[in-house]
C-alpha cells in the first residue's frame, strides 16, 4: 500500500511523530480512506512509536461497514481506562502487538499475579511486526493484575501489569 491508496507512508508517519515531539503536542490524529492513525505527544519513545504506528499501518485495507478487522484495534480513538487502583503502578504497552505471558508456546509465563518482581524483570513479550520485544517492569513490587489475555492484541498505551510498589 502506498499514498497512491490514500494510507500514510512509514515515512509521512515517521515525520508526523517527530512533528508532535518537536512541538510538544498533545496528539495528532489522521484519518484517510478508512485507514486512522493517532500519535500521542506524551510519549516518551519516538522511535517504538514510530514501529507501532507501522505494525498498525502495515496490511490494514478500510474496514467493512460496521465492522474492523483486528488489525484495526491498535488505531481505537481512546487507550483503555485506567485502572481503579490508585496505590498500583500501571505498566503501559509501548508498542501495538500481540501480548504473549510466556516466552514460547507452552512454556510457563514470566510472571503470575502476585510474584514479586523487581525493575528491569522481563513481565511479557509484544510481537510487532514478526519482531518478539520483550517488556520489562519500570518499578519493583508485587503484580497485582494482569490486563489483557494471552495472545490478546494490545495498543500503545494500554495497561498491561498493576504492580503494588514497595
Amino acid at each position: 500500500m502506498g499514498p497512491e491508496d490514500g494510507v500514510l507512508t512509514f515515512e509521512q508517519i515517521k515525520e508526523l511523530i517527530e512533528l508532535v515531539a518537536r512541538h510538544g503536542l498533545q496528539a495528532v490524529e489522521v484519518e484517510r480512506s478508512g485507514f486512522r492513525v493517532r500519535i500521542d505527544g506524551k510519549a516518551a519513545r519516538p522511535l517504538v512509536a514510530a514501529a507501532a504506528a507501522a505494525a498498525s499501518a502495515e496490511g490494514t485495507g478500510a474496514p467493512p461497514p460496521g465492522e474492523a478487522p483486528e488489525e484495526a484495534a491498535p488505531v481505537a480513538e481512546s487507550a483503555a481506562p485506567a485502572p481503579a487502583e490508585s496505590e498500583a503502578h500501571v505498566l503501559r504497552s509501548p508498542i501495538v502487538g500481540t501480548f504473549y505471558r510466556s516466552p514460547s508456546p507452552g512454556s510457563e509465563p514470566y510472571v503470575e499475579i502476585g510474584d514479586r518482581v523487581k525493575t528491569g524483570q522481563v513481565l511479557c513479550i509484544v510481537e510487532a511486526m514478526k519482531l518478539m520485544n520483550e517488556i520489562e517492569s519500570d518499578a519493583d513490587g508485587v503484580v497485582e493484575r494482569i490486563f489483557p489475555q494471552n495472545a490478546e492484541p494490545v495498543e500503545f498505551g494500554e495497561p498491561l501489569f498493576a504492580i503494588r510498589q514497595d
